[in-house]
């Protein structure tokens, strides 16, 4: 049996996979090679292109929890993850090209799948899952309006700049971690209240990228550009990515006013991206700006940030829980354009999507994935149909149904929390 896979990002590759090792022939649709979006650069399957990292491996936060559960479930994007990893401290960071190329190679040397180099526009009765992700093509978007409605959504996300690691003054940086807590990863940048107040001034007057003005601003809080932070107030800045998390500078007592830090984003070691720097600034004010940070004077930046817009559907009135377009079986949808947000997120979706396939072609009763888990429970949001208006969402403990049981320290929570979230899907899957 034959099943249509439309897009090779995260979710699509997730899903490709799962529904090939089950023995099911994938045709797997990816229109890169003909026609690239504004933010692609390469051919490769699963291009991360904001961060490259998938964030906390901590099991007291939900995206650690959704790690366990993705592991549970075998997860291919996954397992390259850790294969492909490199040094930030608690998070799951990649090299983003090894990642790519070895997603790439275990996808499209599969047995059960094969990879088509097209512009995929006709959604016909065969079983497809739609995973073309947030900047899906003008062709495809007409396709799925059709079956969806005209009632487009979308938000507006950003990406930070990369520079090279040869370029920056280490006389005026020192290492440490995220949140004073790891190996020392993360280079930092520090600004006394003066320097930072300064620069502030600067940042809040740049020019910005100007956008079409049917195009209302309407950011993931995620991924909300730095100078629009910056506009909303100085504190937005330092309890963000410009908070200095107690961090000590060798020889020194007292924290800095605030931290820049920057996160290596290669497997050799010569790149490193600004964190939480995601801007929709114009590129010659993105190098005005960043070489304004002590270090950075010489930044020779290799990948500037820029903002797109995100297209997604709106979920709770079109799909199940299983992402079955409920008006056509033979139909879901998958990854970003469901409105979950984040790289595991996707991922989680391309899974929920498979399942459900199979459980579609094989004629059985999906059963959701528990609520007590991040994926139950974000596939849940994205689906539930009390939402007037679909908000995306990334994985979080807030979403997960409360506990019975109170608990004085936050830590104890979202420990019982997670031996909750693991221990119902693994009765789901003994199931």
């Amino acid at each position: 049996m034959q099943v249509n896979v439309v897009g090779a990002g995260l979710a699509g590759c997730e899903a490709a996979f799962q529904l090939a090792e089950r023995g099911f022939k994938v045709r797997l649709y990816e229109v890169k090679k003909i026609q690239k979006n504004e933010i692609q650069k390469t051919d490769l399957f699963g291009e991360l292109v904001c961060s490259n990292t998938f964030r906390s491996n901590s099991l007291k936060n939900a995206v650690g929890i959704l790690k366990a559960e993705l592991k549970l479930l075998n997860s291919v994007v996954l397992n390259v993850a850790y294969e492909t990893q490199i040094p930030s401290d608690d998070a799951l960071a990649v090299d983003r090209n090894n990642f790519s190329q070895k997603l790439t190679d275990i996808i499209s040397k599969h047995e059960n799948i094969e990879v088509i180099d097209l512009d995929f526009c006709e959604i016909d009765e065969n079983p497809t899952i739609i995973a073309s992700g947030p900047l899906t093509t003008l062709k495809l978007q007409e396709a799925i309006s059709k079956i969806t409605g005209k009632n487009k959504l979308f938000f507006l996300d950003a990406s930070a700049p990369i520079v090279t690691k040869e370029s920056i003054n280490f006389d005026e940086v020192f290492w440490a971690s995220r949140h004073n807590q790891g190996n020392g990863n993360y280079i930092c940048i520090p600004l006394d209240e003066e320097k930072f107040n300064a620069w502030h001034d600067e940042l809040i007057k740049a020019e910005v990228v100007a956008l079409p003005e049917f195009e209302k601003e309407i950011f993931f809080n995620g991924c909300q550009p730095v100078e629009i932070l910056a506009k909303k107030g100085k504190r937005n800045l330092l309890n963000g990515p410009l908070s200095a998390n107690k961090l000590l500078a060798p020889g020194q007592e007292k924290p800095p006013f605030a931290v820049v830090q920057l996160r290596q984003d290669d497997a050799i070691d010569s790149l490193y991206n600004i964190v939480g720097f995601q801007t929709n600034l114009k590129w010659p004010e993105q190098e005005r700006i960043i070489k304004l940070l002590p270090g950075l004077k010489e930044a020779q930046i290799i990948r500037y940030g820029v903002l797109h817009k995100n297209n997604y559907i709106n979920s709770p009135k079109i799909l199940n829980p299983s992402l079955q377009v409920m008006r056509k079986k033979s139909l879901f949808f998958a990854g970003q354009i469901t409105g979950v947000e984040g790289y595991l997120e996707s991922v989680a979706s391309g899974m929920v999507a498979a399942l459900g396939m199979v459980a579609f072609l094989t004629k059985q009763k999906f059963q959701p994935l528990p609520q007590e888990t991040v994926i139950g429970a974000l596939t849940n949001y994205v689906t539930n149909s009390k939402h007037k208006k679909l908000k995306p969402m990334k994985a979080n403990l807030a979403i997960l149904p409360p506990m019975e049981q109170q608990f004085s320290d936050r830590k104890l929570k979202n420990q019982a929390l997670c031996d909750r979230a693991l221990a119902s899907m693994e009765a789901y899957l003994l199931k």
